[in-house]
């Protein structure tokens, strides 16, 4: 089993929700943060006076699935995330050592 960990912009996750329903994933867990990369903040203007934004807004999605399907959901998160702009985002790929479904005590890949 994987746990795919993306961070992208917050206007796409609609887009990219759909797209992973659309081939078989069946549950994410969403959380919006703030964070930086490549971009490092901007200044904005606000009431006449210039600060800085150290942090960018975004989104991040853990996705559990099994070891087969975890290639497709990463590029699909990623063709369908993708602005070619910078703060695009992340995708990390960690391996899972155990699940469990709380409900029915179903254990790893049954339990996705």
């Amino acid at each position: 089993m994987k746990l795919i960990i993306a961070a992208i912009k917050p206007f796409k996750l609609e887009e990219v929700r759909e797209a992973l329903t659309s081939i078989g994933v069946r549950g994410m867990m969403v959380t919006e943060i703030k964070g930086f990369g490549s971009q490092s903040g901007h200044t904005e203007i606000y009431r006449g006076a210039e600060y800085a934004v150290n942090f960018v807004p975004k989104v991040k999605l853990e996705i559990a699935v099994g070891d087969a399907m975890a290639e497709q959901v990463v590029e699909t998160i990623a063709t369908t995330a993708k602005t070619d702009k910078i703060g695009d985002g992340k995708i990390f790929v960690l391996d899972v050592e155990s699940a469990m479904r709380v409900r029915t005590g179903e254990t790893n890949e049954e339990a996705l």
